[in-house]
């Protein structure tokens, strides 16, 4: 079992409406350096405390330059792109999206265009897709526990550990354990649909989850929040990334990459097709693949970084030269649209939320 251990470590905001009235996405503006002679926008699912060092990096190379950053979660941003709409009139240049599969999705449907250069050249296979799909980050998923109030001998080293957990000890653990809303959150139905194909424990761990009433949640935050609070003990399949930036700033936390395997998410950016900015648009990506970006990645804002060239903390190199067991990257490709497909996505949720069963809590 490998765990990283707890170490010491002008804006404004606009509520917009998404296509669910319902829900509201976040809009904050980056102001140009000196007179603004240019401007991009980004709509993303990144939190907004890791994309602003990248962000204000490249400003300083582009002081004419403002930007729109319109945060927003993964299936919101799916659906206000697949629709060919923006929020308040304002048209994405750059789509960035935890969610892999539905940026293949939509990059698959047309709403992408290609671009070529030798930062895109220098991206593992599996991170490019037709020179249109890029993945920039290398972020594992997780389980994660608050060592002040986990039992080191319930401390899960592998899936198998953590069945056999809620087992032996369900009375300790109901309620107490917390996952991704799979039907609320795009980043968890990936990870969820990638367990199914990668782990024959996948259909014993999920019953697990309902015995013991598991929370559900949208995001890592809320969940690792719970964990720190002490009313969730342990945490599966949550962002390494999210979860190293707080350990990071003094939270007790401790991940675990599971010693079976660990699946690797990267975070999608690709070019609309209907960029109002494309110069800018190019410029901004290619800074976001290149060595002096994706050194801001690693060391700044807890994304890791996905660059061959870089090691040290918070780049693909240490957690390949750190994890005990293997490191399994998604693929970016058509083979992330098999659970898109609408009868089996339904099957599949529908699978998920027999095996949870009535016992699930939805996460406060």
């Amino acid at each position: 079992m490998k765990t990283f251990p707890p170490v010491v470590a002008g804006l404004f905001a606009i509520a917009l409406a998404l296509p669910h009235p319902s829900e509201a996405a976040e809009r904050t503006v980056f102001e140009a350096a000196v007179r603004e002679s240019d401007r991009l926008a980004l709509f993303s699912t990144t939190d907004l405390t890791a994309m602003r060092p990248i962000i204000e990096h490249f400003q300083k190379l582009r002081p004419d330059l403002a930007i729109d950053y319109v945060d927003a979660l993964t299936n919101e941003l799916y659906d206000a792109v697949s629709s060919d709409g923006g929020w308040e009139g304002l048209v994405p240049d750059v789509v960035i999206s935890s969610a892999m599969d539905l940026q293949v999705k939509l990059v698959n449907d047309g709403f992408a265009q290609p671009h070529k250069s030798a930062e895109t050249a220098r991206l593992p296979d599996w991170a490019n897709w037709r020179n249109e799909a890029f993945g920039f980050t290398f972020e594992p998923a997780v389980i994660v526990y608050n060592p002040r109030t986990l039992p080191p001998e319930d401390i899960p080293s592998t899936r198998f550990d953590l069945v056999n957990l809620l087992r032996e000890k369900s009375g300790l653990y109901q309620g107490r354990i917390a996952t991704y809303d799979i039907a609320q959150s795009g980043v968890g139905y990936l990870f969820a649909t990638q367990d199914a194909r990668q782990a024959h424990t996948f259909g014993r761990l999920i019953e697990s989850f309902g015995r013991n009433a598991v929370r559900l949640s949208c995001c890592t935050a809320d969940v690792l929040q719970a964990i720190e609070d002490g009313r969730v003990l342990i945490g599966y399949n949550l962002l390494g990334s999210y979860t190293r930036n707080r350990i990071l700033r003094g939270a007790s936390l401790v991940m675990v990459l599971p010693r079976d395997y660990a699946l690797v998410m990267s975070r999608v950016a690709f070019i609309h097709r209907h960029a109002p900015n494309i110069a800018a648009a190019r410029a901004f990506l290619d800074y976001l693949l290149s060595l002096a970006g994706q050194g801001v990645l690693a060391r700044e804002s807890s994304l890791y970084s996905v660059h061959p060239d870089l090691s040290g903390p918070g780049t693909a190199e240490e957690l390949n030269a750190e994890t005990e067991g293997p490191l399994r990257p998604i693929n970016l490709g058509p083979g992330l649209l098999v659970y898109l497909d609408r009868m089996k996505r339904q099957r599949f949720l529908d699978d998920w939320r027999t095996a949870m069963g009535s016992n699930r809590v939805d996460s406060d």
